[in-house]
Order: C-alpha cells, then sequence, then structure tokens
C-alpha cells in the first residue's frame, strides 16, 4: 500500500489574516508614524509596513505602540516568508507576554510552520492558543491545521477529533473528510473510509487520489471488478511510482478472478518495491504462466523464488515440480518436489509432492537420502494411501537398480508380501553374485542355495545352481562343485545360459583338482574341440596336456602343447617348456636339449628361463657333458641370481666338481651355497657333501673349523631339529592348523636358526594369513623376506608388501614393493609391485615417479581393467595436482571407459567438471545426474557433483536450482565438511546477487 504525500493539498489551504484586526487609533503626539506604517500592512505592502514597524519599536516610548510595532514587524516577515520569522514572533511572545495579541501570535507562529510542513512546531504552538477568544472562522482554519497537523506526525486518532469538526466546512470539508477516510483506510476500517469518501463532494479531491484508494480497498475487500474498474480509471492521472501499484492491484485482481491471461500483462508491469520484486509477486506471474500451460515462463518466474518459507512458496515449488515435469525436465523436478514436500503449510500438496519425489527418485536416482530410504518414509508416513503397493514394488526395485541387493534380501526377508517368489529368486541370486565378486565364496554359496529355494524361474535356477558350483570349487569342495556342475548340465535352461559354453572347461578344472586326470582330460579336450580358439581354449589345452603329462601320457600331452604353440597364447613358452620336459621322459634327452635350447633363445623374457637353464644344466649332466652343464647352470647364476634354482644350480656344480675329483673347486661352490642361501634344504646339503670332501682328504679340523662358524645348523641337534620340524609339518599336511601353528612356535623356540627356520617361519606365516590374523603373520613373512634369497622369498616379499598396503601404510611398503619389482620371477608379482608402487608414491606427492610407473603398468600386456583404470587414475590425479588438466581429462576419459564401483564414480564426476570448465552446462548436469543414479554409494563424489550441478544451473539462469541443491548440500553432507564448506560459499554468492531484485532475500537469504 502506498503513503499518502506528506501535504497532498496544502496548496489549496488559505492562511488566514484573522487576528489582525483594523487598529483603533492612538491619539498621542507620536503616533503619525505607526498610523503609516498600519495602513501600509493593511493594503499588504509588508515590507514597507515592516521597516516603519521597526523604527517605531525602536522610537516610541509608549509601551503598548511598541509592543504592537514588534507584532506587526513580525507577522510581515511571516507574511514575506522571511528566514527567522518564526524567531521574531517568538521573541515577541517573550517579550510582551501581557500584549493583548499575544494569542494571535501564537497562532501566527503556528501557521507558520503549519504553511513550511514542520508539522511537530505548529502543534507546539497550536497548542498555547486559547480557541475560545478566536471568531468561528479562524476556529474552523485551526480544527483543520490542528487536526492534519497530528495525522502528519503520526497521530492520526487524535487527529481525527479535529477533522470531525469540520466535516461540514464549505471551506474544509472535503479535505477533512478525505484525511478521515484515508486514516480509516490505513487502519483497514474500509466501510467507514468509503463512506467518508463518498460524501467529497470536491472534485479535484476526487480526481487527486480517491479512485487510487477506492481501488485498493475493493481488492482487499474482494470485490476484483469494481477494483479493476477504479484502477484502471486513476492510471491516466497517476504518477509511475502509482501506475506500478494499480497494475499490480489490476494484475492481482484478474488473477483472483482466474483470468490468468488477462493478469499477465498487469502483473508483467508492476516495478516492484524500491525496483525489487518478492517471492509472491514471481508467484503470481509463475502460477498465471503455469495456468495458459506456458511451462517454460512459468518456471522463469517460479525459479526466481529463493528461500521461501510460508504456503505460497510451497504451492510455487509444487507448480515448478510439475512444470519442470511437464517439459521433461525430471531431474529438476525432483529437487522442486522435494522442497514442496517438505513444507507443511498444505498437508495435500505435500503429500503428493512426496509421492511424485518418491517416483522420480526411484527413477533416477537420489544424492540427497538413499532411494529406498525415501520410498520407505513414504510407506512410513502415509500407510493407507491408494499408492502404497506400487511404492512397495519400487522399493524393491530400487534396491536392485541400485545394486544394493544385502538391503532388497533384508526388506524382503522381513516382508514377503512386498514381491513375488520370483523377485525374492532373483535377489538372492545377485546377493550371491555380489558376494562371489568379493570372494566371499562361503556366503554366496549359503546365497545361491537361498536362491534355488524358489525355482520360480527356470533360468535364474540354472544360473544359481552354475555359480553355486563355483563358489564350492573356489571353497576346495571339489566333489560338491562336480556334483552341481552335473546338475547344471541336466537342467532344461542351462544351455541358453551365457554361462553354459564354459561348462566342460570348469568340469575338467574340478575333475583335474580331484586328480582324476583322465576323467579332465576328456572335458578339455571336449571344450578346446568345441570352442575353436581363444584365451580360454588355449588354457583348456595346456591343462589337457598337464592331465596327460601327470598320467604319463607324454606324446598326447606333446601334441595338445603343440595346439597352445600354434595360438598367440601367453602360456607358449609354459607349453614349450613341458614340451621339452617331455622329450626327456620319452628317452629323447638329445631333443629335450634341443628344445630348451630353442626355449633359451625363443622366450629370452620368460620367468621359466631359469628353469630352462636349470633343466638343460641337469640334461648335459645325463648326456655326460659336464662342461656345457657348467655353463648351463654359471648363466643361471649369473643372470637370475635371485632365482630360487641359483642354490641347487650351484650344488649341482659343486657335485659335478666333486664326482671329478675336483675337490677345491667342489668346496669353492660348496661354500658359495652355505654363504648365500644359509637356512636352505641346499646349504644343508652342500654341508653334508663338503664334509665327505673334507673327510676323504683328511681335513677334518678344517672341517670342524668351518662349521663352528656356521649359526644355521647345530650339528649335534641335527635329528632333534629335523624331528621337531617334521612334527609339526605333518600337522599341516593333515589340516590341522591350531595344531601346526603350535608346532612351528615350539620349532622356532628350539631351533630360532635351524635347519628349516626359513621353511617354518613361511609355513607359519602362511597359516596364520589363512585365518585372517594379519599382524601375527607379518613378522614371519618379513624374517623371510629379509633373510636373502630362498624359495619362498618372492612369495614372503609379496605378503608383507600386500599386508602394509592393504593398512595404507606405503611408508612401509615401498621398500619391499621395490625389492619385489626387482626381483619378481612372476609377471603379476611385478605387476602388483609397480601398481602398488604407483600408489605409494602418489601418496607421498612424488608425482613424477607416480606417472612413470602408471606407465609402466599400462604397458603390461594382458592386464585386466581393474588395474590398468587404477593407473589411469593416478596418471589423472597426478597431472591434476601438478596442473595439466589437459592430461587429466584425457586420462579420466579413458578411466571412464574401463573402470567401476568407486573409481567410475570419479571419473565420472571429472568427466562433468571438464564439462562445466568447457561451457556445456547442460551436458555436465547430464553426467552429474548418472553420477548420482549409478554411483549413489559414494557420497564424496555426489556431494562434489550436485555443488557443480548447482553451478550449472545458475550459469543456466535457474537460480533456484542452484540456491535449493547446495542448502540440500549443507543440510546432508555434514560428513563432508569440504564440501559443506565450498557450497556455503556458492549460496552466499548467489543470494548476493540475486537479492539485487528480490526483496524476500536479505543479504544471501532468510
Amino acid at each position: 500500500m502506498r503513503t499518502t504525500k506528506s501535504v497532498l493539498f496544502l496548496g489549496i489551504l488559505a492562511i488566514s489574516a484573522s487576528g489582525i484586526a483594523q487598529e483603533s487609533k492612538i491619539y498621542t503626539h507620536d503616533n503619525r508614524q505607526y498610523q503609516e506604517a498600519l495602513a501600509l500592512y493593511n493594503n499588504g505592502q509588508y515590507q514597507a509596513a515592516q521597516t516603519i514597524f521597526e523604527k517605531v519599536q525602536q522610537q516610541t516610548k509608549d509601551g503598548e505602540t511598541e509592543a504592537n510595532s514588534a507584532y506587526y514587524a513580525a507577522n510581515a516577515a511571516v507574511r514575506l516568508n522571511q528566514t527567522g520569522a518564526d524567531r521574531m514572533m517568538e521573541d515577541f511572545v517573550t517579550n510582551y507576554p501581557t500584549s493583548t495579541k499575544q494569542n494571535a501570535a501564537y497562532r501566527d507562529v503556528a501557521d507558520y510552520y503549519f504553511r513550511n510542513g514542520k508539522y511537530p512546531n505548529a502543534l507546539r504552538w497550536y497548542s498555547k492558543v486559547d480557541q475560545g477568544s478566536m471568531s468561528p472562522r479562524e476556529e474552523e482554519e485551526f480544527n483543520f491545521n490542528m487536526g492534519y497537523s497530528l495525522f502528519a506526525t503520526g497521530k492520526p486518532g487524535e487527529g481525527e477529533k479535529y477533522l470531525n469538526k469540520v466535516v461540514n466546512s464549505d471551506k474544509y470539508g472535503s479535505q477533512a473528510k478525505y484525511y478521515l477516510g484515508y486514516i480509516a483506510y490505513q487502519q483497514d476500517d474500509y466501510e467507514k473510509a468509503n463512506a467518508r469518501f463518498n460524501q467529497i463532494e470536491d472534485q479535484e479531491v476526487l480526481d487527486e487520489k480517491l479512485s487510487y484508494y477506492q481501488a485498493d480497498m475493493n481488492f482487499k475487500q474482494g470485490k476484483f471488478e469494481e477494483a479493476i474498474a477504479l484502477a484502471k480509471k486513476q492510471i491516466p492521472r497517476s504518477e509511475p511510482q502509482e501506475v506500478s501499484e494499480l497494475n499490480k492491484i489490476i494484475g492481482e485482481s484478474y488473477f483472483n478472478l482466474g483470468q490468468y491471461q488477462n493478469a499477465i500483462p498487469y502483473l508483467e508491469a508492476y516495478k516492484g518495491k524500491r525496483g525489487k520484486w518478492s517471492n509472491t509477486d514471481y508467484y503470481l506471474l509463475g502460477y498465471s504462466y503455469y495456468k495458459q500451460g506456458d511451462f517454460a515462463n512459468a518456471i522463469q518466474q517460479f525459479n526466481k523464488i529463493i528461500g521461501g518459507t510460508n504456503s505460497v512458496s510451497q504451492n510455487a515449488y509444487y507448480h515448478l515440480a510439475d512444470s519442470y515435469l511437464k517439459l521433461g525436465k525430471k531431474q529438476e523436478a525432483l529437487n522442486a518436489f522435494r522442497n514442496a514436500s517438505q513444507m507443511e503449510f498444505s498437508a495435500e500438496i505435500a503429500k503428493d509432492a512426496y509421492l511424485n519425489y518418491a517416483r522420480l527418485s526411484y527413477e533416477l536416482g537420489n544424492a540427497y537420502e538413499p532411494v529406498p530410504q525415501v520410498l520407505t518414509t513414504f510407506l512410513q508416513k502415509y500407510p493407507g494411501d491408494p499408492n502404497t503397493r506400487e511404492i512397495q514394488a519400487l522399493l524393491v526395485d530400487s534396491y536392485i537398480t541400485s545394486r544394493n541387493f544385502k538391503g532388497a534380501l533384508d526388506l524382503l526377508e522381513k516382508n514377503r508380501d512386498y514381491a513375488s517368489k520370483e523377485t525374492y529368486q532373483k535377489v538372492a541370486f545377485y546377493r550371491g553374485l555380489e558376494l562371489f565378486q568379493d570372494s566371499q565364496y562361503g556366503e554366496a554359496l549359503e546365497h545361491f542355495s537361498k536362491s534355488l529355494q524358489y525355482p520360480e524361474n527356470a533360468l535364474f535356477q540354472a544360473r544359481a545352481r552354475y555359480w553355486k558350483a563355483e563358489s564350492a570349487y573356489l571353497l576346495n569342495r571339489y566333489e560338491e562343485a562336480l556334483a552341481d556342475y552335473n546338475t547344471f548340465r541336466q537342467l532344461p535352461r542351462a544351455a541358453s545360459t551365457t554361462e553354459y559354453k564354459d561348462l566342460d572347461y570348469h568340469q575338467g578344472y574340478a575333475l583335474f583338482k580331484m586328480k582324476q586326470y583322465d576323467r579332465a582330460s576328456t572335458y578339455f579336450e571336449r571344450y578346446a574341440n568345441n570352442r575353436g580358439s581363444g584365451p580360454m581354449v588355449n588354457d583348456a589345452n595346456v591343462r589337457l596336456g598337464d592331465s596327460y603329462f601327470v598320467s604319463s601320457k607324454y606324446w598326447p600331452a606333446m601334441e595338445a602343447y603343440n595346439k597352445v604353440l600354434a595360438t598367440d597364447s601367453k602360456e607358449k613358452d609354459y607349453a614349450a617348456f613341458q614340451k621339452a620336459l617331455s622329450y626327456g621322459f620319452v628317452d629323447r634327452n638329445d631333443q629335450k636339449m634341443e628344445e630348451l635350447n630353442a626355449f633359451i633363445s625363443r622366450y629370452p623374457d620368460s620367468p621359466l628361463k631359469d628353469d630352462a637353464l636349470f633343466e638343460l644344466g641337469n640334461s648335459y649332466v645325463r648326456a655326460g657333458s659336464d662342461q656345457q652343464a657348467l655353463q648351463a647352470y654359471d648363466r643361471l647364476v649369473r643372470e637370475y641370481r635371485m632365482s630360487s634354482l641359483v642354490p641347487q644350480a650351484l650344488l649341482r656344480q659343486g657335485l659335478i666338481h666333486y664326482n671329478a675329483n675336483r675337490n677345491d673347486q667342489a668346496l669353492e661352490k660348496f661354500k658359495s651355497v652355505v654363504r648365500d642361501y644359509a637356512n636352505s634344504q641346499e646349504a644343508i646339503q652342500a654341508v653334508a657333501t663338503a664334509k665327505l670332501i673334507y673327510v676323504d682328504t683328511g681335513r677334518v679340523n678344517e672341517y670342524a673349523q668351518w662349521v663352528e662358524g656356521l649359526d644355521f645348523v647345530e650339528v649335534t641337534d641335527a635329528e632333534l631339529d629335523n624331528a621337531t620340524y617334521e612334527s609339526a609339518s605333518k600337522q599341516q599336511l593333515e589340516g590341522r592348523n591350531d595344531a601346526a601353528i603350535r608346532g612351528y612356535e615350539e620349532y622356532l623356540r628350539s631351533f630360532p636358526n635351524g635347519l628349516h627356520s626359513q621353511e617354518a617361519h613361511f609355513n607359519l606365516a602362511q597359516l596364520y594369513f589363512g585365518a585372517g590374523n594379519t599382524e601375527k603373520a607379518l613378522p614371519h613373512y618379513k624374517q623371510v623376506a629379509d633373510g636373502g634369497r630362498g624359495e619362498y622369498n618372492e612369495q614372503a616379499l609379496t605378503r608383507v608388501a600386500s599386508i602394509y598396503v592393504a593398512k595404507n601404510d606405503y611408508t612401509s611398503a615401498l621398500p619391499y614393493l621395490e625389492r619385489l619389482e626387482k626381483t619378481a620371477e612372476i609377471g603379476q608379482n611385478r605387476t602388483f609391485a609397480r601398481s602398488n608402487l604407483m600408489k605409494g608414491y602418489y601418496e607421498q606427492g612424488d608425482y613424477q615417479k607416480t606417472i612413470a610407473y602408471a606407465e609402466q603398468v599400462l604397458a603390461t600386456p594382458g592386464i585386466d581393467n581393474r588395474i590398468r583404470s587404477d593407473a589411469q587414475v593416478m596418471i589423472a590425479r597426478s597431472a591434476i595436482a601438478t596442473g595439466n588438466e589437459n592430461r587429466a581429462e584425457s586420462a579420466y576419459a579413458e578411466v571412464l571407459k574401463i573402470a567401476s564401483g568407486e573409481l567410475a564414480a570419479e571419473a565420472t564426476f571429472y568427466d562433468a567438471y571438464f564439462k562445466n570448465k568447457n561451457g556445456k552446462h547442460e551436458a555436465s548436469n547430464t553426467a552429474v545426474q548418472k553420477l548420482v543414479k549409478d554411483f549413489a554409494a559414494y557420497k564424496r563424489w555426489s556431494g562434489k557433483g550436485l555443488v557443480l550441478m548447482a553451478r550449472n544451473y545458475y550459469a543456466l539462469g535457474d537460480a533456484y536450482q542452484a540456491t535449493y541443491i547446495l542448502e540440500s548440500v549443507i543440510a546432508n553432507f555434514s560428513q563432508f565438511p569440504e564440501i559443506v564448506r565450498e557450497a556455503k560459499t556458492e549460496l552466499a554468492a548467489i543470494k548476493q546477487k540475486e537479492s539485487e531484485s528480490n526483496s524476500s532475500i536479505d543479504n544471501g537469504g532468510n
């Protein structure tokens, strides 16, 4: 509502000259000048009269003449509107308290202040006036001026008393009625206001202001048609600000009449309060567009409503959501429905909004809260709702689509009526697969068994049976696995599953593990013949060859190995090596040596090359070619210092020299074994053979001195040493692991440097590790890893590194990883070392080494996608850390193609990040939506993605979505304070900017 001008019609007020009556003549000898001044005053010549009055005041000896002269001089100053006129009149009152013109002076000063709009000062002087001495005309003017002054100083109730005294005045009546009406209008007493306004007869007063207030009153009384007519009548004679208010009255009146099309141009013409619209203003225009089906323009208005917390805002957010929905903008609709559902001004709107929010959460995913939680909350809040069955079904399916099979199964086991038996069958199956992929084979097997309890769907029945067999296989329950494979084969839908094509392969392996090699070879052969080619076919031929090899069927074994050699299999070197060994077993030693020499040339980087050199040396020994044997062993020792075969090769060299009576050379080799491979079986054998040489050559004292310096063997306790170790080993072989642990611990207490100490440490570590006790396993693995080169060194290094990596202790892991990377004979171990070296160096902030190792990992042939995505992520993160965003973008793009789980979430976030940076805001939002839907479990990335989405929306001009998303992040991601800080900073900046045009926002939000 607008306020009136301070003095609306002051220009038409008349300042009365009452109180200045014709003076009686003063018959003195000195009144000529006074009479002359009075004549000038009465003729309106105030300036000339003032000069003479001031002269008379100074010269006369008569007190009354002096007082009257002072009065008229001051009154002339009032008439002339001179500066200081009020002071002159105040001085008169002070200096001549007994003057007969005292009362007139009070009125004159009050009138002076009134005319100049100084109403508090006017009231002070009017209050001194003696009303009983005034004429009726003077009293009428006094009452109006007094009433208006009280009105103008915020005392309308007191002013009414005086204005009511002049409502019938010819001169002041219309003005008094106007102000009395306006007072009633301000007090929302529209009946009384209208009664007063209707009594006004002065056309000038009617034209000036009345139509505006009558229009506003009719609007507030719900008389919208009358309000429209009066407001339209007033617009042509109103100033711009008032025109804006009249447009608002007309627009809102049309709105309330449901004439939305007519309302729009008037609502658009409204300029706002001090140039700002309120949330309600945006709602009125937005809803008018909404009712016209113009959803795009409706959204433009609704989404400017920020921070609203009333029924208007709830209504606006609901219709904003529906507008988004009508235009297919479902993610935007989800946010608005959620906002409307959280307000309680209308329970019906809140309920319908929550229903739509739940449906969209199921369809799109939800970053603020888990979708199952959203659906469960609906069921709890609205238990009797007609949509209950639909939401129950969506709830079950939401667990499935979000791959939360554990949650789905828990829900179904408590509420079996939520879904069919078939759904339970499928959920139990998928939960089993999930556990299987996490290597929890025992629990996986249980869940596949649960799925098989409800064989509603024959396809899932078959698949569950197959994966139950796989779980049993990996639990080393081979007979159970074989039985389930056989059952699977007989099921009607088995042949239509993807698993069926590899059934022969897996049955072959089960039989192979059961040492039923003849039966295994049947399945491997059938699989290889039926499947044509590929890595698994090559592997089947390898295992076929191994089955024949173990069964001493060497010629068929060589045929199988030849099939592998004819392919590009990664196991060609293994097949070639096994083929060479097979020649040895069919008395083709020359051909074996030929194949081994060819192997060494053809596969120079094979991890089996040291084995080939060792076997070649052995073959030369059998052929009587000692010199060539020594050369083969020398090459093995020279090129593979870390190989577990080196101590055996040195021992074999010593034996060759011993058999050729080259005793000194033999002792040199034996002593090198003892020196470099203490605690190994080869060292023990080397000591025993060296003893024979010393005895044969009569150098027993020399032998005794040598042995005395060896701390790994206590010769006098050798039998007890062996017996203690064998006792523990026997317990382990028979599966009594607890007894084996006690036995090995006892052995190491009794023989800390015994003959079998390294094997005891390793076996004890393996037993603890298998029991899940990595803390107890670690020191034993370290003992082996740090004890020099030996048979178990590589495995121990791998275990030590993996335990530290699992604890995220890369500082401790790095030295072991570096050693493993340099010495590993098994390619998988070398890849493990490199992939964790890159992670370790990343943790330490050494980004150059991180990238270098990541590139080595990527160059490794045959690595799986998990390792490949890890390497790409390391490159990407290092590039981000060093400011090389171009490389980061390309690396994350590669990750996105192959990653799963949290790495895929990270890559998806950066896909959105780089699209935002390139100004592709809608495409960036699409990426965030995928992040929210597919990777809801990774809340950190969802939170970061939502902040990014808010930036995108604000860049697209949607302030509502931007602010709502940021407020939701602040409310729902407190576990990530850095994300909340970023959201608060963004929100404050947006609200500060929006407050420039929206009066409902107070410097960053209300």
